[in-house]
């Protein structure tokens, strides 16, 4: 495998705090690859750095062998890197359905006129199929529970047929069936070629789902292995003890 995203000497401070420190990592394409560490150990600030939310003090970041000189959300989505938020970011005022449309490219003007074509609702309908939605495709965002409404952005981010989804907190705050539920829906993509980026704390899932583990400890990794690698890092251990 090459990899398909290489982040190298990423630095982002807060005033006298420094979120990421130097950090370089890299995700391998074809891999279901987790970053883990205690809280405040910058993995979210990474993903906002690599996805254009947060601008970087210095570093670079590589996808698809380009160098990315100003990440930009927008851009990076069109070109094949997506991502998902610890709370769900999606249109509540809008339907289930239409939240998928927007996802596909169309702006919010759009749902109304004759830029969606038929063919756009079609994929929108295979996705709803897909995660189990189809019943409320025409209900308000607003109305799904917390849990369907991490789906519906799982499976909004898929709608541009991304190379590398980045998923942060996939399964915080849901159920163990909807963590089954989840899991199931990222193995499925990855198996028809998606590449994954986790942020997770439910070491559980990390360990059955995620081959290789990154472990983040003050904005640096400080461990990169398979499961069971990690599992028996001392360093690694020393970081969760101590947090």
């Amino acid at each position: 495998m090459s990899a398909l995203l290489e982040v190298n000497g990423l630095t982002k401070r807060f005033g006298g705090i420094t979120a990421v420190n130097n950090c370089s990592f890299e995700v391998q394409e074809g891999s279901i690859t987790a970053l883990i560490g205690p809280n405040g150990s910058g993995k979210t600030t990474a993903f906002n750095i690599i996805t254009g939310y947060l601008k970087a003090d210095s570093g670079s970041i590589t996808f698809q062998g380009k160098q990315i000189a100003e990440p930009n959300p927008a851009t990076l989505y069109r070109s094949g890197l997506s991502r998902t938020f610890q709370q769900a970011r999606i249109f509540p005022e809008i339907s289930v359905l239409e939240n998928l449309i927007v996802a596909s490219g169309y702006s919010w003007k759009g749902l109304f006129g004759a830029r969606t074509t038929k063919a756009d609702r079609v994929r929108a309908g295979e996705m709803l199929e897909e995660f189990k939605l189809s019943a409320l495709a025409d209900f308000y965002a607003s109305e799904l529970s917390y849990g369907q409404r991490k789906l519906l952005e799982f499976a909004s981010v898929l709608m541009s047929s991304p190379k590398l989804v980045l998923l942060d907190e996939p399964t915080a705050g849901v159920n163990p069936v909807m963590i089954e539920t989840m899991e199931r829906h990222i193995r499925a993509r990855h198996a028809a070629g998606v590449t994954f980026l986790i942020v997770e704390h439910d070491m559980q899932l990390v360990m059955r789902l995620c081959d290789p583990v990154i472990v983040l400890d003050h904005g640096a990794m400080i461990a990169k292995g398979t499961p069971s690698e990690v599992q028996s890092n001392s360093q690694v251990l020393d970081a969760y003890l101590g947090s």
